[in-house]
């Protein structure tokens, strides 16, 4: 099976989008999260911004290896608004991310088809708004030897492309190396077979 060691999500959060249908007005929003603490304080600010809307629905995704999502239609039809919010996080391949939709009534019902469109376009708009970048999962690698097999170990931080996060230079060296997690396995292999290191992963 495959590692997977890059995703993509939003630098940070996005400028306010509005999209319009029938009078009803659509409020955007995007945000980076890591957790459903997140979230939850995000949707506190954002009802207390908009007290006099009637709906707030989101979608939020989090994770890569091991994904965990939500989505909520806030009083809209059900599947109506979350939903196709969050179809727009998966067709956009985004991870760590919320979408909030903020929808003022604007005194004509749209009906559960006008809804979805009118949720999945404003979510695709904010998301079009965002900053998206990509990102490198990648873990901590320690190793611990002495100072005098320093050229050996630095032999193989350059032949790996590795990157030092930290070191500890004196008769007992400490090297802290950055590695990408679908890479660990080979490079924790290369410095194993150094019998005077000691790697901590």
């Amino acid at each position: 099976m495959e590692i997977v060691d890059i995703y993509n999500t939003i630098s940070e959060a996005s400028q306010e989008t509005l999209y319009k249908e029938k009078g009803s007005k659509f409020f955007g929003y995007a945000f980076p999260v890591v957790n459903e603490e997140e979230v939850k304080e995000i949707l506190v600010r954002i009802k207390k911004e908009h007290h006099s809307a009637r709906h707030w629905c989101y979608a939020w995704k989090t994770g890569v290896a091991e994904v965990r999502f939500r989505v909520n239609d806030d009083g809209e039809p059900s599947n109506s608004a979350g939903q196709p919010i969050y179809g727009q996080i998966i067709s956009a391949d985004l991870t760590d991310v919320l979408i909030v939709v903020v929808r003022y009534f604007g005194g004509v019902k749209l009906g559960v088809g006008g809804l979805i469109r009118a949720y999945k376009s404003s979510a695709q708009l904010t998301i079009e708004n965002a900053s998206i970048i990509e990102k490198t999962i990648e873990k901590t690698l320690e190793l611990v030897f002495d100072y005098q097999h320093m050229n050996k170990v630095m032999r193989i931080v350059k032949q790996q492309k590795l990157n030092i996060i930290n070191q500890k230079m004196s008769l007992n060296c400490i090297l802290t190396l950055s590695v990408k997690i679908s890479e660990l396995v080979k490079v924790k292999n290369c410095f194993e077979k150094l019998h005077f290191l000691n790697v901590k992963a």
